[in-house]
């Protein structure tokens, strides 16, 4: 996969209120969570782009009063491991 930059104007970068060595981290952090909440990415590939694990990714749309997406897939996922779990 080609990788993705997004050039954005030094004046603009100026004008955010991040610190400068921050502003990556937290703008890929941004991104992944608005292309999450609008089902572009799911949770796996978001939190990927984030650079989180899955419990900081997952805490980080509570903070942003995002609710986790779940689809059957998931739901039918977690049933299994719940199964293997509780099988002797």
């Amino acid at each position: 996969m080609p990788k993705l930059e997004i050039e954005i104007p030094e004046e603009l970068a100026r004008s955010l209120k991040l610190p400068p060595d921050e502003a990556p981290r937290r703008l890929r952090q941004e991104l992944a969570v608005r292309l999450y909440e609008k089902k572009i990415l799911g949770f796996g590939k978001a939190r990927q782009l984030a650079g989180m694990t899955k419990w900081e990714f997952g805490e980080l749309l509570g903070q942003e009063e995002i609710v986790r997406h779940y689809d059957e897939e998931e739901l039918k996922k977690d049933l299994e491991t719940i199964e293997e779990i509780n099988s002797p």
